[in-house]
């Protein structure tokens, strides 16, 4: 062993990290590969599992340790400068390892979680260390006190270690540096990009399974991290991830798949703009939209689901319900996307965050502005999470309520103040502004549903013990939605009043598919005075709900959603949904789905609405062409700034001859 150590000098300490970092690895991956031993025995994928994790794992200490390793070949001696870089050189070896070690750590309650490793996610969460602390004391405890303690006794024994390593090192001569230096840097290289091809290494080059979990468990948790950061830059391009298509033949599909005559496109220079002719002739209403915090269909009694929505359900029997109503993704921001905007969903972050439409983006609030309505947003919690309040700010919505502006709540939990509180609060809103005859539209985010449940003791019959569960805290907000509604029927505005109660997402959106569909299942119901009670069940978008809604208020409007107007759609008229499930895309019509996946070839699947499974099936080119316009469409308006209204100082140009800049 000393003349191993004597012989390999200054890299020495590098090597006995290296290897201590892929044996943690090799056997987290093992760990987290036997708590899923079902799921990766399915796959039939154990050796391949183990074997290009472990290629994920040495490309990792490559891109980790290759460059400081490579100053240490330069610099390290016994001199005071190569004193002072050993003790970086620790510095490093240990903040490496350690960061490693906490990524595994947070690992096993990020899949319980989102059924994935920790991606993007997980960083984006750190922008908000309050709201993120509160969850982990009260939903995440025991992970909390693992890593609290883990943690340290880590530093501490990976300090120790590295001073035994880098005891009594030898170093090379100073003629040898620059060429060993040299051989690092390339064995360094090649470790980190692990191939010889023109790309290096990524997550679609080690996938080999249609259950992305599985996908996710190659990797660890750092890389998957880090790849999901370096994909920030590449974000708002899915061309990048799905292949190229003509700009003409983009467009052209999706005014096909539209289903609406060519005269219905009013310019050439925002492609997506339309004229929508209201079916609702009379007094325009006023629109609340209940966005309910991860209702999945699975807990909504009158969905087939869990009996934890009887307020729900009694109300479903007054208004028109969707049946096959399905989320365009699996986060809030992601909802509001689709049932604010209409927008379709895209390998990037929602729009919500993303830096180019934060202002002069098309949300229904920017069209009824001009329509003279009093805009506002209404949340229990801080209204600067996830970015909302900047992009509502930005896009048409004049007030924001949110927990500042609760004087005396009754409650207040990690998410903020109690659903009761938010209804309270919606309540005497639009009581003001009905007795000002001020039309109104406000969008209502509930926030109690969500991890860690908590909210107030002694309103409903426990579902389960403990008190603080996903299935108690779903009934909880069916209570507190019942009673608004108690509360709204009685009241003035009620007559004039339309209200959508839609889910933004489901729970927890899990399974062994590329695409879970039966997880993007969420409920949706219109109420309101004049509505007919009725039971939808065609298959229906979150995009469409706001061309839909805006139908039904009765306002006329130029506006560049893609979704459809529900009134005006027979019957037996075919819908189409889409959904974005981390960077695979999914367009679902009828029983044929088609999911596009980054670098890798599309697949085709059967889906039963009976069974709620898929099963391979022939590629249906033609929807594979619309799938792929809708997963292109997004990147592409957001990046020209086509998905706006037209500036009315402007007359529209829709001559055949103009085209898209």
């Amino acid at each position: 062993m000393i003349r191993i150590k004597h012989t390999l000098g200054p890299a020495w300490p590098f090597i006995c990290f290296i290897l201590l970092n892929l044996l943690l690895l090799s056997l987290s991956r093992l760990g987290l590969a036997a708590w899923q031993f079902e799921r990766v025995t399915d796959t039939g994928g154990w050796g391949h599992l183990l074997l290009q994790g472990l290629r994920i794992d040495a490309s990792t200490m490559g891109w980790l340790f290759g460059v400081p390793m490579v100053f240490t070949m330069l610099l390290a001696d016994g001199n005071a400068l190569g004193r002072a870089w050993l003790v970086l050189m620790r510095l490093w070896l240990v903040a490496g390892s350690v960061l490693l070690l906490f990524m595994e750590l947070s690992t096993p309650d990020f899949i319980a979680t989102y059924d994935l490793r920790p991606n993007r996610l997980f960083v984006e969460y750190l922008m908000y260390p309050k709201e993120v602390f509160a969850m982990l004391l009260g939903g995440h405890l025991l992970a909390l006190l693992v890593v609290s303690l883990t943690l340290p006794l880590a530093v501490w024994s990976l300090w120790r270690f590295s001073a035994r390593v880098c005891r009594n090192l030898s170093y090379p001569r100073f003629y040898w540096r620059p060429i060993l230096a040299v051989l690092v840097l390339a064995v360094g290289f090649m470790a980190a990009r692990s191939t010889l091809g023109h790309r290096g290494l990524n997550p679609a080059m080690v996938a080999f399974s249609t259950d992305p979990l599985v996908n996710s468990l190659v990797l660890n948790s750092a890389y998957s991290v880090g790849f999901s950061l370096r994909q920030l830059s590449k974000e708002e391009n899915a061309a990048a991830l799905y292949g190229h298509m003509a700009e003409d033949e983009l467009l052209a599909t999706l005014r096909q798949a539209s289903g609406r005559p060519d005269s219905d496109f009013v310019s050439a220079a925002l492609p997506s703009l339309t004229y929508n002719q209201a079916t609702y002739r009379g007094k325009p209403k006023n629109l609340v939209i209940i966005l309910e915090e991860s209702l999945g269909a699975r807990f909504v009694g009158s969905l087939g689901g869990l009996p934890l929505t009887p307020n729900l359900d009694r109300l479903s029997q007054q208004g028109w319900m969707f049946d096959q109503l399905y989320a365009t993704g699996t986060r809030s921001v992601r909802g509001i996307e689709a049932v604010i905007t209409g927008f379709t969903p895209t390998p990037a972050r929602a729009v919500v965050k993303l830096d180019k439409s934060q202002t002069g983006f098309f949300t229904i609030a920017q069209l009824l502005r001009q329509h003279k309505y009093s805009t506002s947003f209404i949340y229990g919690g801080e209204g600067h999470f996830d970015n909302m309040a900047s992009f509502f700010l930005g896009n048409g919505f004049e007030t924001i309520i949110d927990q500042r502006d609760y004087s005396q709540p009754e409650f207040v939990g990690s998410w903020g103040v109690s659903d009761e509180d938010l209804f309270n609060r919606a309540h005497q809103e639009f009581e003001r502004l009905s007795e000002r005859e001020q039309p109104f539209f406000s969008l209502v985010f509930s926030s109690s549903n969500h991890d860690p449940f908590e909210f107030p003791d002694n309103r409903i019959e426990l579902y389960e013990q403990p008190k603080q569960t996903r299935n108690n805290a779903a009934k909880y907000a069916d209570y507190a939605l019942g009673r608004f509604f108690d509360q709204a029927q009685q009241a003035d505005y009620w007559q004039d009043t339309l209200f959508l109660v839609v889910a933004d997402h489901d729970s927890r959106v899990y399974g062994p598919e590329l695409v879970p569909v039966k997880n993007f299942r969420v409920p949706g119901l219109i109420l309101g005075k004049g509505i007919a009670p009725q039971r939808d069940t065609r298959l229906v978008s979150q995009i469409d709900l706001a061309p839909t809604l805006l139908s039904l208020m009765g306002i006329d409007s130029e506006n560049p959603m893609l979704g459809r107007d529900l009134t005006q759609q027979p019957a037996d008229a075919p819908g189409q949904v889409m959904m974005q499930f981390d960077k695979n895309f999914a367009l679902l019509s009828e029983d044929k789905l088609v999911v596009l996946q980054p670098e890798k070839d599309p697949l085709s699947f059967s889906y039963s609405f009976e069974t709620q499974k898929m099963s391979p099936a022939p590629l249906d080119v033609a929807l594979l062409q619309t799938a792929k316009a809708y997963a292109l469409w997004g990147s592409l308006a957001y990046n020209r700034g086509l998905y706006r209204l037209p500036d009315p100082t402007v007359a529209l140009d829709n001559s055949v001859a103009a085209n898209v800049e």
